[in-house]
């Protein structure tokens, strides 16, 4: 199984000079296991997908955490939706007294977009989620709410004996410097026990969350602690914040590793890689 990361970016997409490294589209991965392939979040990272060589099944699944801005803007402009010989299964969360196409109908029509979502010519199959499993061909995923503002998932997706966890929105304590000390009370545990790879939000550093708490998001130090009680084997810090240069990120990093002691790899997001699990 392969994740490749189209898009690691937070809150809005940024293409200046000094945000090249680590990629400026919103988020955005795929999950790959031969010729099966699903989609995870559709920010602006979607877009560097390529549809015409990778999905000759008609059929498509993507898999939304969230309705945020920054992790649906890229579906406006996603190819396969406007081709009527596709069939587009979007998969999102419930939790919410209005329904998933009515909340994607807010931003997929009139005025900030022109066509309609009825009129979107691809066969569009929208799946709410609640707490479930279930499986796409050898994909077994798990969705579970999770800590973050409005109705929002984490999923851990698993093919044979390997799992990869996705959280890259989320905060799972909120208002305390440490995890609580039993795993019940922490948003997310069992979507990321002992998972082989685990993908989390790490958008700020440990003095910038101190003025953001019950905003959603962790820092670099709530999340690698996360990663160390779940037991996750590697953990790949995500959602990097755009008003945060290459550089300023680089140095967020270097000082939180020098401090750090944990025994799993942790590496920051880059745009564009993919990574074996």
């Amino acid at each position: 199984m392969k994740v490749k990361l189209h898009g690691t970016r937070g809150a809005y997409p940024t293409s200046t000079l000094n945000n090249q490294t680590y990629g400026g589209n919103t988020p955005c991965i795929e999950i790959i296991n031969g010729e099966e392939r699903i989609i995870v979040d559709a920010g602006t990272g979607i877009l560097g997908i390529d549809f015409d060589t990778f999905y000759k099944s008609d059929r498509i699944d993507i898999l939304l955490t969230h309705l945020h801005m920054d992790h649906i803007q890229g579906l406006a402009f996603c190819k396969p939706l406007f081709n009527p010989n596709k069939e587009i299964h979007i998969w999102g969360p419930g939790g919410s007294p209005e329904s998933l196409q009515s909340r994607l109908n807010r931003f997929l029509s009139p005025p900030l977009f022109p066509i309609p979502l009825r009129d979107i010519p691809c066969n569009l199959i929208i799946e709410e989620l609640p707490n479930t499993s279930f499986t796409l061909g050898n994909f077994l995923i798990t969705s579970e709410f999770i800590s973050h503002p409005g109705p929002t998932v984490g999923f851990r997706i698993q093919c044979g004996s390997k799992s990869v966890t996705y959280m890259p929105d989320h905060e799972p304590v909120i208002g305390k410097a440490h995890l609580f000390p039993e795993n019940d009370w922490v948003s997310g545990f069992r979507l990321a026990y002992q998972s082989d790879l685990l993908i989390h939000d790490s958008q700020y550093s440990k003095k910038e969350y101190i003025n953001k708490v019950g905003w959603g998001h962790s820092s670099l130090d709530i999340a690698a602690e996360f990663c160390s009680r779940t037991e996750a084997k590697h953990l790949v810090l995500f959602h990097h914040d755009p008003a945060h240069s290459d550089e300023e990120r680089t140095q967020m990093f270097e000082n939180f590793m020098r401090k750090s002691n944990y025994n799993f790899p942790i590496e920051l997001a880059v745009q564009g890689h993919e990574i074996e699990v």
